[in-house]
């Protein structure tokens, strides 16, 4: 039997452009500025702080601005292209307004040959939204990822970024259920689940850190054990 993957994202999926307002009120600027100054303080080089306060700003508007890039420059003496160039290269900075919960589905080789691609339909199709869109209410967010280095638990779907092992189109639409009705809900490692804007402030280092989770799986340590079995000498 053969299986024709086609890698890389859906054609239907764009690089929209950084839009929004272009500037913050007072008020808000103010407490930006609060937060982005201690931020910066643990950095040697303020420029160094870009990434954080990219979240920080992330965290305000639910997604990047053109206000969010012109305060981030504006704290580190940076122009909007510079920081603009950083925040287009990285896919964890949002461009479009992003739901409470961001739900990422990977369709890499390993993940799609295990059904992430059957998981991204049947959410598509729950949700009543393709990949990259947000639901009417304004709570869920769903996008088409590419690999997070977690093959050893495929097929696996990321909410705000909290890993969903091994699952299944049965258990992400339970999962889009309990997201609904405001269940607690909890990843398979990982801290405590929470809403994108909270786990924005969180990666900008001025959120409540909640718990970091367990220990490695036995997925993820069988070639330790393997290895610890042969004998070897390491390396």
């Amino acid at each position: 039997m053969s299986i024709d993957l086609t890698l890389g994202p859906r054609p239907d999926e764009p690089g929209p452009e950084i839009g929004g307002p272009s500037s913050y009120p007072a008020d808000v600027t103010a407490r930006l500025a609060a937060d982005a100054a201690t931020i910066i303080a643990r950095y040697p080089q303020p420029r160094s702080a870009l990434l954080p306060l990219l979240h920080l700003v992330q965290a305000q508007d639910g997604y990047l601005t053109r206000a969010g890039i012109a305060f981030c420059a504006g704290q580190l003496d940076l122009t909007d292209a510079e920081v603009a160039a950083v925040a287009t290269f990285y896919s964890m900075y949002r461009r479009t307004p992003t739901g409470d919960y961001l739900i990422g589905v990977c369709t890499t080789t390993l993940c799609a040959v295990m059904g992430g691609d059957a998981i991204l339909d049947t959410l598509e199709s729950e949700l009543g939204v393709h990949a990259g869109q947000t639901t009417a209410d304004g709570l869920i967010t769903l996008e088409h990822i590419e690999c997070n280095a977690a093959c050893d638990y495929a097929p696996v779907v990321m909410v705000n970024w909290e890993f969903f092992d091994n699952q299944t189109p049965s258990s992400v639409t339970d999962l889009v259920a309990a997201l609904r009705e405001g269940q607690a809900v909890h990843p398979s490692r990982g801290t405590t689940l929470c809403p994108f804007r909270e786990t924005a402030r969180t990666l900008a280092g001025v959120g409540e850190a909640g718990d970091a989770g367990g220990a490695p799986g036995a997925a993820t340590l069988a070639g330790l054990e393997v290895f610890r079995e042969s004998g070897e000498a390491p390396c």
